[in-house]
């Protein structure tokens, strides 16, 4: 059977129909026994799906150099604010060269997950373009909520960010005035990992992270949103969906049907 590392570089080719047979088969056979690979060739196909459907309107401009330093300075200034004295980041490294200068791109000394990084591409070239569709499709929604939850995480992996429930509870009222209280934590086997805000559509929503047993689990929030209570999965992911006091909830997690039902359940009694 082979393992993930050799499965690794065969991804790609994989997913994009530029394979010999033999090693078609190889991964056929690994995707059939490894969930974590199974889930990372689903988030690649997502992505080249999404990239060949709206390439006409991704290739029909260029973005002027302004806009590309100004994201990239942003990219700096925000990752400076949050980690100051920190060394250099990988997205500094990648960047940023010579002051007021954008470096060419060059092997960052740490590498992603291919999943996660995937998973962020799809958040940020789909997320304009799934609006839309979101509006109308819980499958699709749950997909880009998906997205979020992995890049989030990936994210929270390098900054190893932690926010107790005091915290948490405040930005969600400073950010959304929303008076909240988090569910207790042992009634759902819960650990917090902390809150962040995260984009979607033309506004923002609330993002709760926790882990539960290892295994991250998101909690999002939806402003002035109505859906009808439902369960959806995607990308290798349960996502359970349910609304009140006119705000729609997700919570996404890697985990067996049966726990995210529970989860949901008890995080539903506490949560509107």
């Amino acid at each position: 059977m082979p393992n993930c590392e050799s499965i690794d570089p065969l991804v790609t080719p994989y997913v994009d129909g530029q394979i010999g047979d033999a090693d078609r088969r190889a991964v056929d056979e690994h995707l059939l026994a490894c969930p974590p690979c199974h889930s990372r060739v689903a988030a690649e196909r997502a992505v080249r799906e999404l990239i060949q459907t709206r390439k006409p309107a991704l290739t029909a401009c260029c973005a002027p150099d302004a806009l590309h330093m100004r994201c990239a300075q942003q990219v700096v200034w925000r990752e400076e604010a949050g980690a100051a004295g920190a060394p250099p980041s990988p997205a500094r490294a990648l960047l940023v060269g010579p002051p007021g200068e954008l470096a060419p791109l060059r092997e960052p000394r740490w590498r992603v997950a291919p999943f996660a990084a995937a998973a962020s591409l799809v958040a940020i070239v789909g997320s304009a373009f799934l609006y839309q569709l979101t509006s109308s499709s819980s499958r699709a929604m749950a997909a880009e909520l998906t997205a979020d939850h992995l890049k989030c995480f990936a994210i929270n992996g390098v900054l190893h960010t932690h926010d107790d429930e005091t915290k948490v509870e405040s930005s969600m009222l400073s950010g959304f005035g929303w008076r909240m209280h988090l569910p207790e934590a042992s009634q759902a086997d819960l650990e917090l990992v902390g809150s962040r805000p995260c984009l979607y559509g033309e506004g923002k929503i609330a993002h709760i992270m926790y882990q539960h047993h290892g295994e991250p689990v998101s909690i999002f929030m939806l402003p002035k949103t109505a859906r009808a209570q439902e369960f959806v999965q995607v990308l290798g992911h349960q996502a359970a969906i349910w609304c009140a006091n006119n705000r729609t909830f997700v919570l996404v997690t890697r985990e067996p049907k049966e726990e995210a039902e529970r989860m949901a359940s008890v995080v539903q009694a506490s949560l509107r």
